[in-house]
């Protein structure tokens, strides 16, 4: 069976591929607005990591829309959980039999309800995975450690291709540096360049 991984590239959504990898034909698919090529990050490790790599280009009116808001409320949260929806929305417009997310157990945001994943299922035809909603942090940081090699720091240091680096991008346009700053907290990225 065909699968969609929404990957950006970190430690999250790789592992998500290695736990998927014996059951389906699995795609990683990096969504982005057009805005920055930030996507390269996740073709890159995608290539490292041997699977198939595609790209998708979002509705950029969702990026206003969520960008909007994470001014407004001063944090990422609503924002990136609305792009997150978005994102999984177009995935599963694709021709995949299913499609899947790096969420984990313990993820505040973005994450998906069991009432939302059976919607997705039901009205796109789709199976929706988590393969990491039964993991906690430590878990995963410890499988991470055995079978990938990743680079973490920073979040304005480390190359990615999740949502952030273009919503950074475009309240920096729109609001300036100073908003950016006010609205993401420090938080630690990751990076994979490979497989252990």
């Amino acid at each position: 069976m065909e699968l969609a991984l929404l990957y950006s590239g970190g430690k999250d959504s790789s592992l998500a591929a290695l736990l998927l990898d014996a059951f389906y034909d699995v795609t990683l698919v990096t969504v982005h607005f057009g805005v920055t090529d930030d996507w390269t990050h996740a073709r890159d490790a995608a290539a490292e990591l041997g699977y198939a790599f595609e790209t998708l280009e979002l509705d950029r009116e969702v990026a206003q829309e969520a960008t909007a808001r994470m001014v407004e409320d001063g944090y990422p949260r609503g924002g990136i959980q609305r792009v997150h929806e978005h994102a999984l929305e177009a995935v599963c417009g694709l021709d995949f039999d299913a499609v899947a997310d790096g969420t984990r157990r313990d993820d505040r945001v973005p994450s998906i309800s069991r009432a939302q994943a059976q919607s997705l299922e039901d009205r796109h035809g789709v199976d929706y995975l988590s393969p990491l909603s039964g993991f906690g942090r430590g878990a995963v940081d410890r499988l991470v450690a055995s079978h990938l090699d990743v680079e973490t720091g920073p979040s304005e240091e480390i190359p990615k291709a999740d949502y952030e680096g273009e919503l950074r991008h475009l309240i920096a346009a729109e609001h300036g540096r100073a908003a950016v700053d006010e609205v993401f907290p420090d938080h630690v990225q990751s990076y994979v360049h490979g497989r252990r």
